[in-house]
């Protein structure tokens, strides 16, 4: 985790001054509770949000990782996506992109 951790880009807020390098809280289910990942989200300043196994409840979390398995929802409703047929990362990449367009045009249509 800690490479992934490290690889985040910028995260831009809007304001002056320069971006902060890493986001403010990690959500997480309980396959990652550990105390080496915590400590090292900690280590980074980021808040590990991961739920304790046999204490709580994953819940909580849900709320939050909703949008990410939405996300990837949409993605899979491609048929060359969730199962990747193409050897060459350039065509996979434009099929990512092609399935992006219609989930933008849908996401700009219902907020505008």
């Amino acid at each position: 985790m800690a490479p992934t951790l490290d690889a985040i880009p910028p995260v831009r807020n809007g304001r002056r001054g320069r971006p902060r390098r890493r986001p403010d809280k990690l959500h997480a289910d309980k396959a990652y509770d550990a105390k080496v990942r915590r400590r090292k989200c900690q280590a980074r300043g980021i808040r590990p949000r991961i739920a304790r196994r046999g204490i709580e409840r994953s819940d909580k979390l849900g709320r939050h990782r909703w949008v990410v398995e939405r996300s990837h929802a949409w993605f899979n409703r491609a048929r060359r996506l969730p199962v990747r047929y193409e050897r060459r990362a350039d065509i996979y990449e434009a099929f990512t992109f092609l399935q992006a367009n219609p989930i933008i045009i849908n996401q700009i249509e219902r907020f505008c």
